[in-house]
């Protein structure tokens, strides 16, 4: 004898209805070319306080390399979250509110800065005083090209432990763990320390093929007949699309490293 339910009153199924909708049963993804663009508004801010900092003296320059920092921090993590779900990982950043998001960049950024001048000093008292500067550049490095070959390897390093510190952040409620992440560096050192590596090549390989569009790009400026809107914005296109080509490139191939460790148990 089959036995029948009773059916559920109106207010039950239309509860219901609404758990059904609210519920994530197919993976919902944003619009493929949003996901590039989001970071695009932090780069800006970097690129234009890079600017003033070149240009500027005194003490405004340091409060403009500080905001250029953060900017590329701002635009590091917000890629990352989605580098980190494109390679099959959940680190619950996307979960942080923007102030959130300000409190862990600049978290970030402070102990970086330490690390980095610590790195400078030694490096000086060594005897490297001429790589100081690239040293210092660490984050920049990450979204903008480095001029030197150390610098950009050493960017790739610097990005690498940017990533594993934002990971440890993200799985416990925004606490950012400088030493806890160079902990984890030195034990997953085999995958990471290749995806760094192989990350070093490919910002050598990037910066010659941004050097050949930079010159193809000053000589469409000199000889050619288009607007100065149309020049302007080929240059806006070339600055913060290889931008933008450089932290995506950045965090899939660590995010990539990063789960190889993963698997092989590092």
């Amino acid at each position: 004898m089959i036995q029948l339910l009773p059916l559920p009153s109106r207010h039950m199924s239309i509860a219901l209805r609404k758990t059904l909708q609210n519920q994530n049963t197919v993976p919902q993804r944003s619009f493929g070319p949003f996901l590039l663009l989001q970071a695009l508004p932090w780069l800006i801010l970097a690129a234009a306080m890079r600017v003033l900092a070149a240009t500027g003296s005194g003490p405004p320059v340091v409060f403009e390399i500080i905001v250029a920092s953060l900017a590329v921090l701002q635009a590091f993590l917000a890629t990352a979250q989605h580098a980190i779900d494109i390679a099959g990982g959940d680190s619950r950043l996307g979960e942080f509110d923007a102030v959130q998001q300000y409190r862990l960049s600049r978290a970030v950024l402070w102990r970086l800065a330490l690390m980095m001048v610590a790195a400078a000093v030694v490096l000086a008292l060594a005897g490297f005083a001429d790589v100081v500067p690239y040293v210092l550049g660490g984050i920049d490095g990450m979204a903008f090209d480095h001029l030197s070959t150390p610098g950009k390897f050493w960017s790739a390093a610097v990005a690498a432990l940017v990533l594993l510190i934002l990971v440890h952040a993200g799985q416990n409620n925004g606490k950012v763990a400088l030493f806890a992440a160079m902990g984890e560096l030195a034990r997953r050192w085999f995958w990471l320390g290749l995806a760094a590596a192989a990350l070093g090549i490919a910002y050598l390989g990037l910066g010659f093929i941004q050097g050949f569009v930079r010159g193809a790009i000053w000589n469409f400026w000199q000889i050619s007949d288009a607007s100065q809107f149309i020049k302007n914005l080929v240059y806006f296109v070339f600055i913060f699309g290889f931008a933008m080509l450089r932290l995506w490139m950045t965090l899939l191939i660590l995010t990539f490293g990063l789960k190889q460790s993963y698997l092989a148990g590092d």
